[in-house]
């Protein structure tokens, strides 16, 4: 029977198969009737000299007539493992895993198999091995399939099968092959030796090509595409009763999530997350079940969907699952592994909390939660703390910031904040909040935070509360929050040893000082003012908080210091706690007074240049302005102490210089400032660069915007369509749209308070339109659409009106559509108006170019003729000296001239007649001509006596000459001349 059996397993092992299997005998070449009596081990070794097929084995394991053949199949699946022992060649590798899933079947009835199963699941743990290099790309997909059949193998339910699967899938990620495998690889390569009976193998010829191992990239990359992951998260259903395998395939789980997104995705699609969590708890002598599921859970939240991962924790089950996990680790756990698993336990914890979803105040997780973030700081005698006791290391150190994290995470459910009223959350941020005193030399306080842990902890308390205390303002008030702040805010500014370290995310910056807590203590302190609640708001006031802050502005702003994105911050949130604290309160605007007005002068000084440092100093100066706005305009005395102190020009310097985003904001203040009669003579005579004034700076700024918004202007600036003079593009884009609901407002509506041009009409309407200086004759063009600018706005409001009611097919009553197709009409003749107004500006500026042009002209001649004149001038000159004809002629000329000069001799017979008429004498004095009154000769004792002449002196007022009175008349008299 022994040998009937052998012979024909060696007929399946030794015939050529084809389309059709044949089965018959193959003469050996040794006799084999000598040993037929030979035990099995000689006839075993008989078998492995000749060559072998998986396709044969294949054949053989699956013929029907050789089902009663176990031994025998068994030794040829050996035969098999022995020869591919080095791995498996891929182009076989469906031929192997064809025989694993035969030996898999088997194994339901003959447990046999198991251990020859065990044996090629053990040979799949070393790399595929290939040919050719392009054997990788050929049988690719036959790689994809296989390795999801190993996984499909999981069904299998024997323990030791299961684990080699694992270790299999291990094995693939491992990227250090071993080194018998790669020198095994040389020996397979070669002939065997003559002298040592060799395994003689159909692959392995004298000139066979050399194998190599699949890279490692190629492995894993299939492995990724063939969904093993996902297979083996749904065979944790088989794995009930076998804890020693669930842990194995935790295990293969954590390294395919570690490295893998798409692994991580096969895991979530598997609902991965959700099944690992629920049976995180169950009984575990290793200890390691807890620690490998927070791992893989820890993975997915990294590489994979962080929402997809938050939404399979987010039930019942899950949150009961970690919740009994955290407690037993923080209330049991001693070790520092304990520490870091419950820490870890916490993230998952709080990532979970951010899904609104997730049922953590239902399942009472968070009040427990909320206990621990109050502890140690409160006392309490609930029983989950009573004897809790924190060894102050940095694993405690790191769950109290996680707690303090979950508490601004929990905060944008409102339903938590009843659980933060109950369990006194602020007061205990309060508490930590408080700077503690070093205790004194040679004196060892209570055990408790480090003064680095304090710190850090002080200031995430600081940040927490910034996002806490607006939401309970009840109990901020209760605990004297305010009061709280001013004085650490007191103590931020006073010199002392303290030494900030700086280590930690909100202690950026702040080494070797405590700029870190004044910049969080300010930043709360804005939170609080800004939500405009009149009770903290007046809180802050009474308590002096408006000149302490004013004080430390100044203070931070005269220090030597450098500087930085943090003392920027500081300055900012200074200012919009001001202006929080002073708006709409005319009291407080008052005592905001000349320090606070100097304040702002100061930083509206600031240079240009800063504006695009990226240290904030942008943001800066909005909030200077801001604080102008909020806290010297609506006051007349702050007013005016801020028109003397130039803030008008300032302002108008920042107008101009500012970038785009920023002038809405200045030109809201300048305008709010011009209810101030005193206002307007400031705006007047502001000069920019090259004579900029006012007036012209503002038609410049509506330009840009115009050209911004895409207005319709030609070449000159003049209006292009009389039909739409002011519109906008998106107006014009809106136009086609559907009809508006009646609580959003229009295009045109919304136009006036998006854009400059309001502004700059409503300055223009405190300066007026007329007798403005500065202005060239763009400027009048542009002034001119400026003037009607309100005009041009309500026939587009009529115009939207009109075409809401033809969208909504209503028909307006005649005279109501009359009255709509006046209005439009009379729009459209202002436009065509200020179009021929604009033309004629233009005309008359050609004129004037035209006669300046010609004005130049004829001083450009001039010039020209003078310089003829001189070179005619000098080259006479030069023929003088060279030529002695010359220069005898232009000496004739001279003397002639000379002669012609000369006064010519009085005729001896002309007769001279006297001046005297009837007793005056006319007399021309210094080019004027005077009348004297001659002295009468019968008092002069003849014609020859002295005259007195008295000249007047004749004042010049308001340009004529006018006579002074007799009683005012300033005489002088001069020496006596002799009249004939």
């Amino acid at each position: 029977m022994l040998a009937s059996e052998a012979a024909m397993t060696k007929s399946y092992l030794t015939t050529s198969t084809g389309s059709k299997a044949k089965v018959h005998r193959r003469k050996p070449a040794i006799p084999v009737i000598k040993h037929i009596a030979k035990d099995n081990d000689q006839e075993k070794q008989e078998v492995l000299t000749k060559p072998i097929e998986l396709s044969r084995v294949i054949h053989f394991l699956e013929d029907p007539l050789a089902a009663t053949l176990k031994e025998r199949q068994i030794f040829a699946l050996k035969k098999v493992v022995k020869r591919c022992q080095k791995g498996f060649l891929l182009k076989e590798l469906a031929d192997v895993f064809k025989i694993l899933y035969i030996c898999a079947e088997k194994s339901k009835d003959h447990p046999e198999y198991t251990s020859v199963l065990c044996d090629l699941l053990k040979i799949c743990r070393l790399p595929f091995l290939k040919e050719k290099t392009s054997d990788e790309v050929t049988y690719a997909q036959t790689v994809k399939e296989s390795l999801s059949q190993m996984g499909f193998l999981m069904r299998v339910p024997n323990a030791e099968v299961r684990n080699q699967i694992c270790h299999s899938i291990i094995s693939v990620y491992s990227s250090v092959t071993s080194k018998r495998s790669v020198d095994g690889m040389d020996s397979l390569s070669k002939p065997a030796a003559a002298s040592k009976p060799a395994v003689p193998s159909h692959r392995f010829s004298k000139h066979s090509l050399r194998l190599h191992p699949t890279s490692l990239g190629y492995r894993v990359q299939l492995l990724e595409q063939s969904g093993l992951a996902e297979t083996l998260v749904l065979s944790m259903a088989l794995l009930e009763n076998q804890p020693a395998v669930k842990l194995q395939v935790l295990q293969t789980l954590q390294m395919l999530s570690s490295s893998s997104d798409v692994n991580c995705s096969l895991i979530l699609k598997a609902q991965g997350a959700e099944q690992i969590c629920f049976h995180m708890n169950e009984p575990d002598p290793s200890g390691q079940v807890l620690f490998r599921s927070s791992e893989i859970l820890w993975n997915l939240l990294e590489r994979g969907c962080k929402e997809e991962v938050t939404a399979q924790l987010s039930n019942m089950d899950c949150i009961m699952a970690l919740k009994e996990a955290f407690l037993h680790q923080l209330l049991n756990g001693f070790r520092h592994y304990d520490f870091q698993l419950r820490n870890d336990l916490l993230v998952i914890t709080t990532l979970i909390a951010e899904n609104p979803k997730s049922p953590l105040i239902e399942s009472l997780f968070a009040k427990q939660l909320i206990l621990f973030v109050t502890f140690p700081e409160l006392k309490s005698h609930n029983p989950l703390v009573r004897n809790l006791k924190l060894s102050y290391n940095n694993e405690d150190f790191e769950m109290k910031r996680l707690l303090l994290n979950l508490v601004v995470v929990m905060s944008k459910d409102l339903s938590a904040l009843q659980l933060f009223k109950e369990g006194h959350v602020v007061l205990a941020l309060l508490h930590l909040v408080k700077p503690t005193a070093a205790p004194p030399e040679g004196q060892s306080g209570p055990r408790n935070w480090t003064p680095v842990q304090q710190e850090e902890l002080q200031l995430q308390a600081l940040a927490t509360l910034a996002t806490v205390a607006p939401l309970m303002l009840d109990d901020y008030m209760t605990c004297q929050g305010n009061t709280c702040l001013l004085l650490l805010l007191e103590w931020c500014t006073e010199r002392d040893a303290y030494f900030g370290q700086g280590h930690s995310f909100h202690g950026t910056g702040g080494r070797g000082s405590k700029k870190a807590q004044m910049r969080y203590c300010v930043r709360l302190l804005r939170s609080m003012a800004s939500l405009g609640n009149e009770a903290i708001n007046q809180d802050l006031f009474d308590q002096g908080a408006i000149s302490q802050l004013l004080v430390i502005i100044m203070q931070m702003e005269g220090s030597p210091e450098e500087e930085d994105v943090i003392t920027l911050e500081i300055k900012a949130d200074i200012q919009l706690i001001l202006s929080a604290l002073c708006e709409n309160n005319p009291h407080r605007k008052e005592l905001f007074g000349s320090e606070g007005v100097e304040m702002t002068v100061h930083f509206l000084k600031m240079s240009t240049e800063k504006f695009y440092s990226g240290l904030g100093h942008n943001k800066l100066i909005l909030s200077t302005v801001d604080c102008v706005w909020s806290c010297i305009v609506g006051c007349y005395t702050t007013e005016d102490v801020f028109l003397e102190k130039e803030g008008i020009f300032l302002l108008l310097d920042l107008l101009h210089s500012s970038p785009r985003n920023m002038q809405n904001v200045v030109l809201g203040t300048l305008l709010e400032l011009c209810d101030n009669p005193k206002t307007m003579s400031h705006i007047l005579a502001w000069r920019g660069q090259k004579s900029l004034t006012t007036p012209g700076l503002l038609l410049q700024l509506w330009r840009q915007e115009e050209a911004e918004l895409g207005v319709s202007r030609d070449l000159y600036g003049r209006i292009s369509d009389p039909k739409k003079p002011i519109l906008c593009y998106y107006q014009e884009e809106e136009d086609s749209q559907v009809s508006l609901p009646a609580n959003r407002p229009s295009a045109a509506v919304m136009d006036v308070s998006e854009n400059l041009r309001f502004k700059i009409y409503s300055v223009f309407c405190k300066l007026g339109f007329e007798a403005l200086p500065g202005l060239s004759t763009e400027d009048y063009i542009t002034l001119s659409i400026v003037t009607r600018y309100l005009d041009f706005k309500v026939g587009e409001v009529w115009d939207e009106i009109s075409k809401e009611l033809s969208l909504e097919g209503v028909r307006p009553v005649t005279p109501d559509e009359e009255a709509l197709d006046t209005i439009a009409k009379m729009t459209e003749d202002t436009a065509r108006r200020v179009i021929t107004q604009q033309s004629s500006m233009l005309e008359q500026r050609d004129k004037e170019d035209v006669s300046e042009e010609k004005r130049m002209y004829t001083e450009i001649s001039s010039n020209w003729k003078q310089q003829e004149l001189t070179a005619q001038s000098w080259e006479h000159f030069v023929a003088k000296t060279s030529n002695y004809k010359i220069l005898k002629e232009t000496k004739e000329h001279q003397e002639r001239s000379i002669d012609s000069s000369r006064p010519k001799p009085k005729h001896k017979e002309a007769i001279f007649h006297p001046t005297q008429i009837h007793g005056l004498q006319i007399t021309k004095f210094c080019g004027r001509v005077m009348t004297v009154e001659s002295t009468p000769a019968h008092l002069t004792g003849g014609p020859l006596a002295n005259t007195e002449l008295a000249l007047e002196r004749v004042p010049i007022q308001g340009g004529a000459l006018r006579k002074l009175p007799t009683a005012t008349e300033d005489t002088e008299y001069f020496n006596t001349v002799s009249v004939k």
